[in-house]
């Protein structure tokens, strides 16, 4: 039964080359759009290719480190998830930077054609996640049949995912940020202005943080459920091996489930509408996409799991109840941050209609918005652990999240079309292509702007979930070594240990921000350097130095996101070390506790205030250019960090700790 799911992975990463060929025999645009993708596309290489040669020895290190104290296996694993997880992100933004002015192109033909274009390209990005992160685990567990390994993997893969969120997002939020201060508030000039020295930078943050950054996240969260869910199998059935195979299953289900429906994008009138349209839903399309996935992989997830676990004599009935929960938790994720995050509903117009009154208020209203964004994802959190341990105790919940994480194909396909429309209306903007263009481009990147929003919040539950289960699996391991432990409120290790593990959310998160601001300001003094020095740049004489601000903000984001990456793998070395497993055990579901909230408060905040200010900018509370805009572009900016940067870095960094706690039980042992 390992073939199916590396054969299934196979013929998935063939379908997206096939769609990738498809996105490049697109034209590219007149010189002009052509010319400015290039510029994007050649600072997106240069930013991940020095990101890649820091991470690269950082894991080399830690393959010596891991060769030496759990041996070649574990070290292995950990160097191909690493391999992969970049890999993942690398030619996702590959292909993103070579859509982008594409899409721009179609948009010349109306928004199906643009929608279409755009969603191939996305969808490339988003079966390769899938398709590697099922690879990976399938590979190795074949190759090895050693659960240990397959944490070293994990653990691979969460720490490239974690460098990758905090550099990506630390370079394009330090970037945009750069540029709303200058462009938009002193020099009162559209955002995505050719005249801005710092708009390529700011396009090029969009497929490394957007694109290659979240890739890697969900790649990591994707693997790391997998291998949780077998591990756990093997420890509550070791009677029975081939119970560690059902999570790579359901995973290969999953991933043809999204195959066919991508594959189905391409054909109008059934899930796109007809050529001719003038008018689309682009939201609605992309949410059919997603349902229809759904209901597939819940259709091919019961004679799997009914396969697997009738010979067990576990009802398999209940445990097939436990995946659709999953898939329900997903859809009510989806819609409750879709709630507080589009300009549709209530929580963004009341931030937008507290602009009116100055920043103050804008800052006060998005903050409501954020906390209160916690409640809804958190209740539901609680409901799924109450009915999946109903269903089937701490394995019903594996395979609840195991099912949500399923959809990560189609998932990552929605979040990043976002980057590629944002990256076509500003190619749109810099080649003043006309009015017709920019309207198109424009309704799709309201659309990917409510997508990257939702997904993010759908990888924070997810992540939060995964990590339950690796704790589960942490606390089941130091027992099984014959570690004698109490993980009892009334032991006083483990009240440090939660105390300790709470801190850490806030603190990385502390980093993280001072990051952005720090590199903020290097490209702010080079953006007003510019203005000054080269004459005729607000007047559109002259050309900025776009090289210029890239090579600051790269430099930049990699010198800050070192020490906030150090911190998840130090922190649970120390503590496990210096107070004992007791201690671990509590940092562990202290850390998850606290970064759930403190992820999603900052996700959905930080996008509220995003899209406050864009409902202001159609011509809401004064439009463009009023005191109202000038206020909520001030939200903006401090929102971008909140969504794009601290917040989504929260998932590797809690799953980091709960990997090396795993890692280090054999030590506990000894």
């Amino acid at each position: 039964m390992i073939y199916f799911p590396i054969i299934v992975s196979i013929f998935t990463i063939s379908f997206a080359y096939f769609l990738a060929k498809e996105v490049k025999r697109a034209s590219p645009g007149e010189n002009k759009m052509a010319a400015i993708s290039g510029f994007i596309r050649e600072g997106a290489l240069a930013y991940l290719k020095r990101q890649y040669k820091v991470i690269a020895l950082v894991a080399l290190a830690l393959f010596f480190l891991l060769w030496l104290t759990l041996g070649f296996k574990v070290a292995s694993g950990f160097l191909l998830g690493a391999v992969f997880s970049g890999a993942a992100g690398f030619s996702g933004m590959m292909v993103s930077t070579m859509s982008n002015s594409r899409v721009a192109e179609a948009s010349k033909r109306g928004p199906v054609s643009a929608l279409s274009l755009a969603f191939k390209g996305s969808s490339v990005t988003g079966l390769l996640v899938g398709a590697l992160g099922l690879f990976s685990v399938s590979l190795l567990f074949w190759l090895t049949k050693d659960l240990q390994a397959l944490l070293g993997l994990g653990f691979g893969g969460s720490l490239i995912s974690i460098f990758a969120r905090l550099g990506g997002g630390i370079y394009t939020k330090a970037a945009d940020v750069g540029a709303d201060l200058v462009g938009k508030l002193e020099k009162n000039i559209p955002e995505d202005d050719p005249r801005n020295p710092a708009v390529i930078a700011d396009l090029v943050g969009d497929n490394v943080g957007d694109c290659a950054g979240m890739a890697a996240d969900v790649f990591e969260t994707y693997v790391v459920t997998l291998v949780s869910g077998m591990f756990l199998g093997g420890l509550m059935f070791p009677q029975y091996g081939n119970i560690l195979l059902l999570p790579l299953m359901l995973g290969a289900v999953a991933l043809v489930a999204s195959v066919i429906i991508i594959f189905l994008f391409r054909f109008p009138g059934l899930i796109i509408p007809s050529l001719g349209q003038k008018e689309i839903n682009t939201l609605e399309i992309l949410y059919k996409g997603l349902i229809g996935t759904g209901i597939l992989s819940a259709i091919g997830f019961f004679p799997v799991i009914k396969a697997f676990l009738d010979p067990l004599y576990i009802s398999s009935i209940r445990i097939y109840f436990a995946a659709l929960l999953g898939l329900f938790l997903a859809a009510c994720i989806f819609w409750v941050t879709e709630y507080y995050t589009s300009k549709k509903f209530s929580a963004v117009k009341s931030i937008a209609k507290a602009s009116l009154t100055g920043p103050g208020t804008t800052l006060i209203a998005g903050l409501a918005i954020g906390f209160r964004s916690t409640a809804l994802p958190v209740l539901l959190v609680v409901f799924g652990i109450f009915a999946s341990f109903w269903l089937g105790g701490i394995y019903g919940l594996a395979m609840a999240v195991l099912s949500m994480l399923s959809l990560s194909g189609f998932v990552i396909a929605l979040d990043a079309f976002g980057p590629i429309a944002d990256n076509a209306g500003g190619i749109a903007e810099m080649a003043q292509e006309p009015e017709e263009v920019r309207r198109v481009t424009d309704s799709l990147d309201e659309a990917g702007n409510t997508t990257k929003a939702v997904t993010k919040a759908y990888a924070i539950t997810s992540a939060g979930l995964a990590a339950l289960i690796l704790f589960s699996a942490f606390v089941q391991e130091v027992e099984k070594a014959g570690v004698a432990v109490q993980f009892f409120l009334d032991n006083h290790l483990v009240l440090a240990g939660l105390f300790i593990g709470g801190l850490l959310p806030f603190f990385f998160s502390s980093l993280a921000m001072e990051g952005v601001g720090k590199a903020a300001s290097s490209v702010v003094e080079e953006v007003r350097r510019q203005f000054r020095g080269i004459e005729g740049l607000q007047e559109g004489r002259a050309k900025p130095d776009y090289g210029r601000c890239v090579d600051i903000v790269t430099k930049a984001a990699l010198k800050e996101m070192m020490i906030p990456a150090v911190i998840p793998i130090v922190s649970p070395l120390l503590v496990g070390f210096l107070l004992g497993p007791e201690a671990l055990g509590g940092v562990l579901i202290g850390s998850i506790v606290t970064g759930l909230f403190l992820a999603i408060f900052m996700s959905s905040g930080g996008a509220a205030w995003d899209n406050a200010k864009k409902y202001i900018e159609e011509g809401n509370y004064g439009g463009k250019g009023s005191d109202a805009h000038k206020a909520a572009v001030v939200g903006d900016i401090v929102g971008d960090p909140f969504k794009d940067t601290a917040g989504p870095a929260i998932n590797p960094m809690i799953k980091v700790i709960n990997i090396i706690a795993l890692l280090m039980v054999g030590f506990f042992a000894l």
